[in-house]
This record gives structure tokens, C-alpha cells and sequence, in this order.
């Protein structure tokens, strides 16, 4: 993107906000209960998927620095392994913004409705408040990268506070003497520790958030790779903190049945204000990712428009250089996502879009540590123990990939197939509205 279509507005605190923002979502706020029965299996899965993300992140950041004139991860594939699976790869992390722009927009809805039970009980409130979150945010994103990027910047600080108050309780009673809570009692095993990293997974996307927009990052070379791998790892550490804050203070029996496990945490030490208050934070927490989901929501398409395999219509930008139609559209697909799954219920609805985001993103994460190890292979980025770590991301990924189940990844090629019809629609239509060669101009007189 050059300076007149809306210039590079990201610097490295925005960047790394948006990397932050968008992994610190609703995912962390929900999972102590769910990981609660698992015991020590929990820890180690933390700690695997920790360690997965963490080189993942390395090799996003290392094909951020060998190709810094690239716009986002298209480039990045597109360049070890040719536009088809640039476009597939990038359909489906599409397909995954606006997903997780649904599934985020009702975990806010959830978080709030126990501040207002019987408003949100209300038929049509829930969905309704959904996709006017949805809706509130794409005309954040709207007005400029730059205002997003503050907007991200704020909810990222704000959204850590409860995670923070969780690691300042243990410290303050396991500091007075304090004995620690029974972990539930399962032995720790493969499967158990698979389980645990599955869960934890969903936590963990968006480290690759800082390449989406790199067209409007400045000096990307240096401020994505430092924005992603700072991001990933002071989320990872922040996560196994909270998280085992949780398991150490509230007995795995109440965790495990807790809607809320921060707040009921919180709120056993420091009274019902207090939990309440963090019951709000979470609610500002999803509404954070939120925010810098949409901004990449609308990304995508005008990179793939630019590059001429998605209709030129969505390559228009407004005179803040920002995509409205490929926002619109998102925004649009994320609505009808919400209503037309209304009947699932708000727990159901969040569970069903989280999976269908998680598998798509996977994609993206495979194929990008597949196209750096063959841009190594052919000398065009460093290797040394980056090989190395590209590697356990492929094994990572391709794990991850079996750890989400069979009907997860069924939906995954359910998605990747609808790519083919409009990747050869394109095709079509680029020969038909092909001008015909000129001809050749008349060879001069002897």
C-alpha cells in the first residue's frame, strides 16, 4: 500500500498490541473450567502449545524479515509456492476473520448478560447486541488503521488487569503460607496432555496478526518480527501464569463447574464488586478482539483484489486508505453467521464458531511453515536453526490438526473447497476481460 492510499500507520506498539489484543480474547477467560478436570495435564498442554506458537511465530517473523516488501502472508506463500495455494491458504484465513468476529461477538454478549440476566434473556436482545458490536467496530475500523490501532492499544491494557489480579492473589497467599488447592486427580498422559493442548489452542491464535496488515506497517522488516515474537511470549507467560493461578486457588470441583473461574476467583478473595468487575473487563477483553479482528477482516480481500484474484470491487479503498466494501462484507457474513445459528444458544453458538475458526487458521499456519522451509531449501532465507524450529512448526501444526478431531477438520476441507470455484471463476473472468493482443506494428520500408 503506498502513502497515498492510506500510508503505514502501525508502528511497533500498535503492532504489538494488535498481536496481543487479538490472542488475549474470550478463549482464556473460559478455559480454566474447561481444563480443570485434566490436573497437571493442563500445565504441560499450556506449556506444549506455548512452545508450538512460539515457533510458528518465529517462522512468521523470519519470513516477515527475508521478504519485507511483501503485504501480508499471500506473498509469503505465494512466493515458495505459486498463487493456488496463496489464494487457498488465504481464503481460508478469510473465512476465519469473520468467523471469529461471530464467535468473539457473542462470548462479549455472554460475558455482559450476567451483568443483565433478564434484558439479555429477552428474545432477539443477545444476537441483536452481537451484530451491533460487530457492526460498531467495522466503522472503527473504517476511519483508519491508525484509530483501530489506539483503540487496540487501550482494550489491550485493559484486558490484561484480570489475568493480573489472579497472579496478584497467589502471590499474596502463597507468600502468607497458604497451601495450594488439590489438583484434580488425572494422571498425567499423552492423550491427557493432547487434550489439554487442544483446548488451549483456540487461546492462542492470532500471533500472526502483525503480517495480516504489513502493507501498513511501518519498517515491517524489523517491526513484525520483533511485534510477534514479544507478543506470543508475553501472552504464553501470561496465560500459564493466570491460568495456573486458577488451578492453585480454587479446588478443581469448583473450577470445573465455574462459568467464570476469574471471577469466582477474584471474587472469593476481594468480594462481589470485585468479581463483577472483572466480568466487565472480560466483556472489554472480547470486544478488544474484536476490534482488531475487524481491521483484518477487511484486509484480506483488498489484498487478494490487489493481486488480482478477487474481484477488483474489493480492492477500493475510502481517502483514509481503508477497505469499506471488503469490511462490509465481512461484517455482513459474521451477521448472518450469528442469526442464522441463533437457535443454538449463546454457550452452543460460541463452541460451533471457535472450531470452525481454529481449523481454518491451521491452515494458514501449515502451509506458511511448509513455504519457509522450501524458500530455505532454495536459498532464499537464512537457515542455521531456523530449519529447526520451521520443522517442530510443521509437526506442531500437523499434531494440532489431529488433536481438533475429525469433524473439525472435515469442516476444514469444507471450507478450503469453496475456494475452487472462485478462484477459477476468477480465472475465467480475468481471460474473458482479456484485450485482445495489438498488432504488431508494420516493419519499415527497405
Amino acid at each position: 500500500m503506498n502513502e497515498s492510499e492510506g500510508g503505514r500507520q502501525l508502528g511497533f506498539w500498535m503492532c504489538l498490541a494488535l498481536v496481543v489484543g487479538n490472542m488475549i480474547g474470550s478463549g482464556i477467560f473460559l478455559l480454566p473450567a474447561n481444563l480443570a478436570p485434566l490436573g497437571l495435564n493442563a500445565i504441560w498442554g499450556w506449556a506444549l502449545t506455548i512452545g508450538g506458537a512460539m515457533c510458528l511465530a518465529g517462522v512468521f517473523a523470519a519470513l516477515a524479515k527475508a521478504i519485507p516488501e511483501a503485504t501480508g502472508p499471500y506473498d509469503y506463500v505465494a512466493k515458495a509456492m505459486g498463487a493456488p495455494p496463496a489464494f487457498l491458504v488465504m481464503w481460508s484465513y478469510w473465512i476465519s476473520t469473520w468467523v471469529t468476529n461471530s464467535a468473539i461477538s457473542i462470548a462479549a454478549v455472554s460475558y455482559l448478560s450476567t451483568l443483565a440476566p433478564g434484558f439479555f434473556a429477552a428474545p432477539g436482545v443477545a444476537p441483536i447486541f452481537a451484530i451491533g458490536f460487530v457492526v460498531l467496530f467495522t466503522a472503527v475500523a473504517c476511519t483508519g488503521a491508525h484509530v483501530s490501532g489506539r483503540v487496540q492499544i487501550l482494550t489491550s491494557v485493559l484486558k490484561i488487569m484480570p489475568l493480573l489480579a489472579a497472579m496478584v492473589i497467589a502471590l499474596i497467599m502463597f507468600g502468607g503460607g497458604d497451601q495450594p488447592a488439590q489438583f484434580a486427580p488425572a494422571p498425567v498422559t499423552p492423550n491427557g496432555v493432547a487434550a489439554a493442548a487442544a483446548l488451549t489452542l483456540w487461546a492462542m491464535l492470532g500471533f500472526e496478526c502483525a503480517t495480516v496488515p504489513a502493507g501498513r506497517v511501518k519498517d515491517p522488516a524489523r517491526t513484525i518480527p520483533r511485534a510477534t515474537l514479544i507478543g506470543t511470549l508475553a501472552v504464553g507467560l501470561i496465560y500459564l501464569a493466570a491460568s495456573s493461578a486458577v488451578f492453585l486457588l480454587l479446588p478443581a470441583d469448583v473450577a470445573a463447574k465455574s462459568a467464570a473461574p476469574f471471577a469466582d476467583l477474584v471474587g472469593s478473595y476481594w468480594g462481589p464488586t470485585a468479581s463483577l468487575l472483572v466480568v466487565f473487563f472480560a466483556a472489554i477483553s472480547c470486544l478488544g478482539a474484536l476490534n482488531g479482528w475487524v481491521l483484518l477482516q477487511g484486509e484480506v480481500p483488498l489484498s487478494l483484489a490487489r493481486r488480482g484474484v478477487f474481484p477488483q470491487w474489493f480492492g477500493k479503498v475510502n481517502s483514509r486508505g481503508m477497505p469499506v466494501r471488503a469490511q462490509i462484507l465481512g461484517s455482513t457474513l459474521s451477521a448472518l453467521l450469528v442469526v442464522a445459528n441463533y437457535t443454538k444458544g449463546l454457550t452452543e453458538l460460541f463452541a460451533f464458531m471457535a472450531l470452525l475458526a481454529t481449523v481454518a487458521t491451521l491452515v494458514l499456519y501449515l502451509i506458511a511453515a511448509i513455504s519457509a522451509l522450501r524458500l530455505m531449501w532454495t536459498g532464499q532465507m537464512q537457515r542455521g536453526v531456523m530449519v529447526l524450529i520451521t520443522l517442530v512448526g510443521v509437526v506442531y501444526s500437523v499434531w494440532t490438526f489431529y488433536g481438533a478431531g475429525r469433524d473439525a477438520n472435515l469442516w476444514g476441507l469444507l471450507l478450503l473447497m469453496t475456494a475452487i470455484p472462485v478462484w477459477f471463476g476468477m480465472r475465467l473472468s480475468s481471460l474473458w476481460s482479456t484485450p485482445a493482443p495489438a498488432a504488431a506494428p508494420a516493419a519499415p520500408p527497405e
